[in-house]
């Protein structure tokens, strides 16, 4: 896989969007895990808006990112706000003479790389997992039960990352020339009308070392605040089944699963969550996975490294005590 990498590091165009931030400091920004190697960063601004406070150069950062050779850095009113349409037209200008244009898997990488995919006529390739070579790659399916090996056949590969599914580069070590380049205008095909972002003390869900989420075995919303000083002793994110939030238990946000956000943090705590596939999908990469509820034949329990067989309104308060 490496090798892979250091062989088209010179051809990787990745967006500005493929970054995340580290759950201790969301200021300080880091690559999306195994792209290090190029980097188009549109505009870093967006992303950063209304998280932290203003950084006098975020492409300065991308550039000392470990293994990253340049950064191509645009920065205008047009991707001011991060419009998919005039992201992907950014995207598109420098993508000419390049092999392959990486994306992260998530809601907004999945807005702009069809669009990048389709203006260059070429397949998309999903979710990625791993690389075998420049042309193949292993990506999910049937809800993470198979992995399918897809090989592309178009000389441009555009491509969505599994972000849990590779190690994070180091986010210092490199020096990388900043090619500043003309942002484009705006398409005018549509406009930027307002941002709501929950706001939350703890550590965003997909970058948490720690994650505690709550089933439909919770029983109610209110029930769910059981779990906040558990998460609070652990230092976690809080999560939730489909079940959950389609319950309204929980907010949509929170949701973990193959509609929901995929995580793989060190620790997943899995309570009154009874194991549905499609939650499954979205938490088995975890290192360590922990599962409680009442019924001993919950599926969780297959995936889970330790389980306990209890009344989570028992277990949980217990549990938060000797931690």
């Amino acid at each position: 896989m490496k090798k892979f990498f250091t062989s088209v590091k010179s051809s990787l165009a990745a967006a500005y969007y493929a970054t995340h931030f580290d759950s201790s400091d969301p200021c300080r920004a880091t690559t999306l895990p195994q792209d290090p190697f190029f980097w188009s960063a549109c505009s870093l601004r967006p992303l950063m808006r209304n998280r932290c406070k203003p950084l006098s150069s975020p492409f300065a950062s991308a550039s000392q990112v470990a293994g990253v050779t340049k950064v191509l850095a645009a920065d205008g009113a047009s991707l001011a706000d991060g419009l998919a349409e005039n992201v992907a037209a950014q995207v598109l200008a420098v993508a000419q003479g390049h092999s392959h244009i990486l994306f992260p898997a998530t809601a907004y990488g999945k807005n702009v790389a069809p669009r990048v995919a389709a203006k260059l006529d070429v397949a998309q390739i999903s979710d990625i997992i791993g690389i075998d070579s420049a042309d193949t790659f292993e990506r999910p399916i049937y809800a993470g039960n198979a992995i399918a090996t897809v090989q592309s056949v178009d000389a441009v590969k555009v491509l969505t990352v599994r972000t849990t599914a590779f190690d994070a580069a180091a986010a210092a070590g490199g020096s990388a020339p900043v090619e500043n380049l003309a942002a484009v205008g705006d398409g005018g095909k549509s406009s930027f009308v307002g941002r709501e972002v929950a706001k939350s003390d703890r550590p965003e869900l997909t970058a948490a070392k720690a994650v505690v989420s709550g089933g439909r075995g919770m029983g109610s919303a209110e029930n769910f605040k059981l779990l906040e000083p558990l998460a609070d002793k652990l230092g976690a994110a809080m999560g939730a089944s489909r079940a959950a939030v389609d319950a309204g238990y929980a907010p949509n946000d929170w949701q973990v699963g193959q509609t929901g956000k995929i995580v793989a943090p060190q620790l997943y705590v899995a309570v009154g969550i009874s194991g549905a596939i499609q939650h499954l999908a979205g938490m088995k990469d975890s290192k360590v996975i922990v599962a409680i509820n009442k019924d001993a034949e919950a599926p969780i329990f297959g995936v889970a490294d330790y389980g306990l067989v209890a009344d989570l309104f028992t277990a949980v308060p217990e549990l938060t005590k000797a931690l």
